[in-house]
């Protein structure tokens, strides 16, 4: 029911309680008390009034603020974050130089195209060559004086030089030795050898590996013999006799010792004199180191191969040589890589492909070490650094497609790709902003130090209906003409001024939020109308206030405080 502000005034009148002024009474400071009383009574019933349109039950809505009104229209809305930033290379890199010489060519310019790995300079290396030169000299030396030690300790294992039979072992566990000392025999009993003589003429048909046979002298009894070796000398006997000096190897029956002699034929041809056998095998074993035996592996009469392991020495001061040689080894190696790398260090390549954007040195002049040469620029693609707030952080992901615009560009616009979110933040009072990585790809007319403005597309919706951001009141509620096909659904907000116009309000759910437009998913449809108060009459109260009727000291007179709403 609608109720005037006068009549709303007089029944505050009526119910005010104020006391009435006796008859007869002059007009004093009560009188003056009851005007005032009055008017701090209608004061409160209006601002009264007002407070109460700032509830959803109230239904009336005043007319003398000033609205807008939009049609609700089908629209493309998106979301998006802007900011501005610097243009850098993908990649740059100053070359040094960690030697000092004389540069003996630089052959590039500034705005030359190289590649990774391109010469750059080459600086003056013949002092390093010489060391060089003389450290693979010492490397050398330390090389073969390790290997020496190497072979020494080999040594300190003996092993059997032939293979036979023990004969004796001279030393026992813990006996200190000196090189050339003599710790063991070894002798192959099994096979005998008889060296005796033979015509000069015949023997120098004879071959080895003939047959022969032997004859003992003791018992006659004859053996089975190869030829083994033939002298190639001769020598001249009592009488003028030339003979040559044959050995025949015959197999050990088990009987034939030293003392044993014996004859030999070769087919019809015979020996001269007799000889006396010897062991085919028989050889004294010697260290070659001085050491102490730490072990016997054999017994004396056990059978061993050429190379079977005797018995082993240990050696403290063959230990420390061995160690110092690898030392000096190991240092010498160091020496010889760092002069190695030294000297590539005289010609000095491009780390990366890209552009010379600086030449400091040419060819002539004398470089310092650690000087910048020249600087190398990765034009292929540009990057740039956006500060996002941490509000909006969240939204931000690898991959996402950003739009650049360039003060120095105009009508252009790149395209850019968020490659890095960075989660170490910089705070700046109450506020932290996150650095967020963009490449550009294509950079046709772009150049470092250039200054963009860069948008991320957060959301988006195609053809959808929507509204002035500005007419979206708090609760998701909007107001709606009358004449609006959706007030049917709301609910009736009255104006009291004469000829005011009255507006319903209803709750709509919401999509993608632009920076100027809102999508109205439900609760809204098209030929609808929404009124709401723009919103820079709201900017120094509720932002999201910008609609709602009825707000504190709107249109209050004198009234400048919060809200956006119409007053009285």
């Amino acid at each position: 029911m609608k109720l005037a502000l006068k009549e709303r005034l007089g029944r505050a009148k009526e119910t005010s309680g104020l006391p009435e002024r006796p008859a007869g009474k002059k007009p004093g400071k009560k009188r003056k008390w009851k005007k005032f009383a009055v008017a701090a009574v209608a004061l409160a019933l209006v601002a009264g009034v007002g407070w109460q349109l700032l509830s959803p039950s109230q239904s009336a809505v005043a007319a003398e603020t000033s609205y807008t009104t939009a049609q609700v229209t089908r629209m493309d809305v998106s979301s998006s974050i802007t900011g501005s930033g610097t243009l850098e290379a993908a990649d740059s890199y100053s070359v040094t130089t960690l030697i000092e010489g004389s540069i003996l060519t630089a052959d590039f310019e500034e705005g030359d195209q190289v590649e990774e790995g391109t010469v750059l300079y080459t600086i003056d290396s013949s002092d390093a060559a010489n060391s060089l030169e003389q450290a693979e000299i010492s490397l050398n030396q330390a090389q073969r004086s390790y290997n020496n030690q190497l072979e020494n300790q080999e040594d300190l294992t003996v092993t059997a030089p032939v293979s036979g039979q023990v004969y004796s072992i001279d030393v026992e566990v813990g006996d200190d030795v000196t090189a050339g000392q003599t710790v063991a025999t070894v002798r192959d009993s099994q096979t005998m050898s008889l060296e005796v003589a033979f015509p000069a003429d015949d023997a120098a048909a004879f071959y080895v590996g003939e047959s022969a046979t032997v004859t003992l002298d003791s018992t006659f009894e004859t053996l089975s013999g190869t030829i083994s070796k033939i002298s190639g000398t001769d020598t001249v006997l009592t009488g003028n006799v030339v003979v040559r000096e044959v050995t025949i190897d015959v197999s050990n029956p088990g009987g034939l010792s030293t003392t044993q002699s014996a004859s030999a034929a070769v087919g019809t041809v015979t020996s001269t004199e007799s000889g006396t056998f010897t062991y085919k095998e028989e050889e004294t074993v010697t260290v070659e180191v001085s050491g102490q035996v730490s072990a016997i592996r054999v017994a004396e009469g056990d059978q061993v191969s050429s190379g079977q392991t005797l018995l082993v020495l240990t050696s403290d001061e063959l230990e420390d040589s061995l160690q110092s040689a690898s030392d000096s080894l190991r240092n010498a190696e160091i020496s010889y890589e760092n002069q190695t790398e030294q000297l590539d260090d005289y010609t000095i390549t491009s780390p990366i492909q890209g552009t010379i954007v600086d030449k400091n040195y040419n060819a002539g002049e004398t470089t310092e070490a650690n000087q910048v040469l020249c600087t190398i620029y990765d034009l292929s693609s540009l990057t740039m650094t956006l500060s996002v707030d941490e509000l909006d952080i969240s939204n931000i992901a690898v991959g996402q497609t950003v739009s650049i615009v360039a003060d120095a560009v105009e009508d252009t616009t790149y395209t850019g790709t968020v490659t890095k979110v960075s989660v170490a933040g910089t705070s700046s009072g109450s506020a932290t902003t996150y650095p967020v990585t963009i490449r550009i790809d294509e950079t046709d007319g772009l150049l470092p130090g250039m200054s963009v403005d860069a948008t991320i597309e957060l959301a988006s919706a195609q053809d959808v209906l929507a509204i002035p951001s500005a007419a979206l009141n708090r609760g998701n509620t909007v107001l709606v003409t009358a004449d609006s096909p959706s007030a049917v659904n709301g609910t009736l907000v009255e104006s009291t001024a004469e000829g005011g116009e009255d507006y319903y309000s209803v709750e709509v759910t919401t999509g993608v939020s632009g920076d100027d437009y809102i999508e109205i998913t439900s609760g809204l449809q098209e030929g609808d109308t929404v009124a709401y108060i723009p919103t820079s009459s709201s900017d120094s109260g509720f932002g999201m206030m910008g609609g709602m009727p009825g707000g504190m000291g709107g249109g209050m007179p004198g009234g400048g405080g919060m809200g956006g709403g119409p007053g009285f």
